[in-house]
């Protein structure tokens, strides 16, 4: 007939499927029996003719390793159809550093003898007690992270270290980048699907148990990728939603990370079968499942609404403490930045406080304000606002236009910027474009260059005097002394009179 066969056997020796393919490939279909533990092999092991004397093929070994069969066997069929060569691999107990097979030296089909049964329960086993080992010290996600782009340039590295330090911050382990160039994203799979099963494969070899994409997946795509990859599937926002329902202390943070998940969730509150999403009814349609599905989208919806309105209660309760403010003439001055640029810090050393800082991104997301009077006689609220990000999800950027309500009323802006990041300028401007949407930009703004102390004193010195801004060290007060100058000049020169109706404090909790 001219095409390949193939046979899945049990390992008592029953034939569990046959396989026909075509002259050059074979597939083995979506297998029922799977077994789930991680360290345990199929029960299954694949035989199958190739028509031309080529070995193990790419896709053998992927479906191999992918879907964890005993062995993997190739038969090269002569002209004349008599069997020639034996091509076999099997899986091995993964090291992080090799591949996860080995393959073994071609043999004359009629002398091919391994014994079977003993061969596979020893492998079997030496894979078990190489998995529960790694179990035990394993403790946290393991991920390989996945972008594609057009050009790999150096703005693009850049971006997927941004993005790495993001997975680190939600306490995920990265294994591996991958940056795959294409001129656009696959409409299915965002990468090719060969770039995909070697990345699972890599996935295997290195114990990896999820991939995380630097973009936002649609819900057709996570299926078809977790489908083809058999492993847990993260995007961006996924990811980005993650950190912020970690970091979240207070009661408006949470309401608003709650809402952003929900808004996330939505559209992925379909199952296994979203065709019901569509249907009125009819045979396959009526009963459980169709309830359960319409109780859980009406329930969403129910939750968003509510706390919508709560976020209006808090948009209207933050409105009333601005007009006191307003009405005492308190000026306000907000410390604005990309993320984990040391805006935290800075208040910290202001004022004496105590807001949590650590070296990541979104360190901190709630809300901060505190008092603090200056040398010349000069009273000013301090807010602290949540890091700006680049390509910042939608549904979070909707969800947090209550906190950055505080903006709206700041007098002036504090810019911080990281003078040792290699992408400050790109950081830069980025952030000139999240104040241009929130329509900021003409705001009032001192532009503050952090981690001083990180640079020599030239690059600091150039930066300042480029942008009439000041070079600091926030987590040292002494640097902190020109940009006092420069916020007590700006108030005093721009409205003298707001001196007169001041109280002292230096660490008012606002």
């Amino acid at each position: 007939m001219g095409i390949q066969i193939g046979l899945l056997i049990t390992r008592k020796g029953g034939v569990a499927y046959v396989v026909a393919g075509d002259s050059n490939s074979i597939s083995i279909p979506r297998l029922q029996r799977v077994r789930m533990h991680p360290g345990r092999l199929q029960g299954l092991r694949f035989i199958h003719t190739h028509l031309t004397n080529v070995g193990l093929t790419t896709e053998d070994l992927t479906d191999l390793a992918m879907l964890r069969l005993d062995m993997m066997y190739a038969i090269a069929v002569s002209k004349d159809g008599k069997p020639t060569l034996a091509y076999g691999a099997h899986l091995v107990p993964q090291d992080h550093s090799t591949k996860p097979w080995n393959i073994l030296d071609p043999t004359h089909t009629p002398n091919v003898n391994i014994p079977f049964d003993r061969f596979v329960r020893e492998l079997e086993d030496s894979i078990y007690r190489s998995h529960s080992v790694r179990k035990v010290n394993a403790s946290k996600d393991r991920a390989i992270l996945i972008a594609t782009a057009s050009s790999i340039t150096d703005t693009v590295r850049i971006q997927m270290e941004e993005f790495k330090a993001l997975t680190l911050s939600a306490g995920i382990t990265v294994l591996d980048t991958v940056i795959q160039k294409r001129p656009r994203p696959d409409p299915r799979l965002i990468v090719g699907k060969g770039k995909l099963k070697e990345i699972v494969i890599n996935a295997l070899a290195m114990d990896a148990n999820l991939l995380v994409f630097n973009q936002e997946l649609s819900p057709s795509q996570s299926r078809a990728i977790s489908d083809l990859s058999d492993l847990r599937v993260v995007d961006r926002t996924q990811l980005i939603l993650d950190i912020f329902a970690k970091r979240a202390k207070t009661k408006e943070g949470k309401i608003q990370v709650e809402l952003a998940q929900l808004k996330y969730a939505m559209p992925r509150l379909v199952g296994a079968r979203p065709a019901l999403s569509r249907l009125a009814g009819g045979i396959g349609t009526r009963g459980p499942g169709e309830t359960k599905l319409e109780i859980d989208r009406r329930r969403a919806k129910e939750r968003i609404s509510r706390l919508e309105y709560e976020i209006k209660l808090i948009s209207r309760k933050r409105g009333i403490t601005r007009q006191k403010r307003s009405k005492n003439r308190v000026p306000i001055v907000s410390i604005i930045g990309y993320t984990n640029t040391g805006k935290s810090t800075l208040l910290n050393t202001l004022t004496k406080g105590k807001v949590f800082t650590a070296d990541m991104p979104f360190a901190t997301l709630d809300p901060s304000s505190k008092r603090l009077r200056f040398p010349r006689d000069l009273d000013v609220i301090i807010t602290d606002t949540v890091g700006f990000l680049r390509e910042l999800p939608e549904e979070l950027r909707k969800a947090f236009m209550a906190t950055l309500e505080e903006l709206d009323e700041a007098d002036l802006l504090l810019e911080v910027i990281d003078l040792s990041d290699p992408d400050i300028e790109g950081k830069m401007a980025a952030v000139d474009n999240i104040l241009k949407d929130l329509g900021l930009q003409s705001r009032p703004r001192i532009k503050v260059f952090n981690k001083s102390d990180k640079v020599d004193r030239e690059t600091a010195n150039a930066y300042a005097t480029r942008y009439n801004g000041c070079a600091i060290s926030a987590t040292n007060k002494l640097t902190l002394n020109p940009l006092i100058e420069k916020i007590q000049d700006f108030f005093l020169s721009t409205d003298t009179s707001i001196t007169g109706s001041q109280t002292s404090s230096n660490t008012h909790q606002d």
